[in-house]
C-alpha cells in the first residue's frame, strides 16, 4: 500500500459509522504513506481535536484540506481549485502566500481536473497535484468523471499525481504516471469487510 494517499474526510467516516481513532489506526498499522485530513463542517475546535488525534496514531505525513490556518500542524496543505483564488487572485500568488505561512519542508498540493488546469500547476511552487475524477465518487458527487481519459492528462504534470475519484484497492497504474492512488470511501469499505 506505498501508494495510496489515504483520505480521512469526515463524512465518510459518519457515514461508514467508523470512528476516527479506528480508521487512524488502521491507516497507520497498514503503511499508507499519506493521509489527508477533510472535514467541510467541523468547527475549529473539532479541526484541532482531529488533527491532534490523528498526529498521535498516525505515523505518515499529514496533509490538512483546505485549512490553512491549521497547515502547520500537519505536513501541508492540500487546495481545491475553488479556494486557490479566495487566497489571492492569481494561483502564484496564492501559493507565495501560502508558503509565507507554512514552513519550507510543507507539502502543498493542488486539485486539477484537465490539462489547462495542470499547465498553470507546472508553473506553481507546489508538491503534487491531485488529479480527477476517475470514477464516480461519493465524496463529491458533482466531479466530472473523466476515466482513462485521466491518465493521458496525467502525463502533462510536472509534478507527481495523485489521481482521485473512486479509485479502488485493486486498481493499479503506471507508478511514472500515477505516484499516489487517493482512496477514501473505498478503504472505509475495505476496512470494514476485513
Amino acid at each position: 500500500m506505498d501508494d495510496i494517499y489515504a483520505l480521512i474526510d469526515i463524512d465518510t467516516l459518519n457515514r461508514f459509522n467508523i470512528p476516527l481513532i479506528d480508521f487512524v489506526k488502521f491507516i497507520d498499522s497498514s503503511h499508507i504513506p499519506i493521509a489527508q485530513y477533510r472535514n467541510k463542517s467541523g468547527s475549529n475546535s473539532e479541526f484541532e481535536k482531529d488533527i491532534q488525534t490523528i498526529r498521535q496514531f498516525y505515523s505518515g505525513r499529514l496533509i490538512i484540506n483546505d485549512r490553512l490556518e491549521f497547515a502547520n500542524m500537519g505536513d501541508g496543505i492540500h487546495i481545491g481549485q475553488e479556494d486557490i483564488y479566495s487566497i489571492a487572485p492569481t494561483p502564484k500568488e496564492a501559493i507565495a502566500k501560502i508558503r509565507e505561512v507554512i514552513s519550507t519542508h510543507r507539502w502543498i498540493g493542488l486539485s486539477t481536473h484537465n490539462i489547462d488546469e495542470i499547465k498553470v500547476a507546472n508553473e506553481l511552487n507546489i508538491d503534487y497535484i491531485g488529479l480527477g475524477a476517475y470514477r464516480k465518487t461519493t465524496t463529491k458527487e458533482d466531479a466530472t468523471v473523466l476515466g482513462e481519459a485521466l491518465l493521458e492528462v496525467a502525463k502533462e504534470s510536472k509534478h507527481p499525481v495523485a489521481l482521485i475519484g473512486g479509485i479502488r484497492l485493486d486498481d493499479r497504474f503506471d507508478k511514472s504516471i500515477i505516484s499516489y492512488r487517493v482512496i477514501g470511501s473505498n478503504l472505509c469499505q475495505f476496512m470494514q469487510e476485513n
